[in-house]
């Protein structure tokens, strides 16, 4: 398995505060159990929002990432112009 991002990190960990937090605020647990089932839930969501953070880029199309179309490169119109002077050396007189 890969080792997660820096963003993977970023983003589960701040799901897995924010959601258990609030879960726990608008829930008003007092048991224990209670707020070990909320804590399970909150750190369930953080590791999905990871894991859909690791979608690759490939995947994503952006406008810029289109294909472009490939235009052929045009031959040299003299031939043999190229390998005449790799033969000429640079203190010819």
């Amino acid at each position: 398995m890969p080792r997660p991002t820096p963003a993977q990190l970023t983003y589960g960990s701040a799901t897995v505060v924010l959601s258990t937090l609030a879960m726990l605020l608008l829930s008003e647990a007092r048991s224990g159990v209670a707020v070990a089932v909320i804590a399970a839930a909150g750190l369930a969501l953080g590791v999905l929002v990871a894991v859909t953070a690791a979608i690759p880029a490939g995947t994503r199309r952006t406008k810029r990432e289109l294909p472009v179309e490939r235009h052929p490169v045009p031959r040299p119109r003299v031939r043999g112009a190229a390998e005449a002077r790799m033969s000429e050396h640079s203190l010819r007189r």
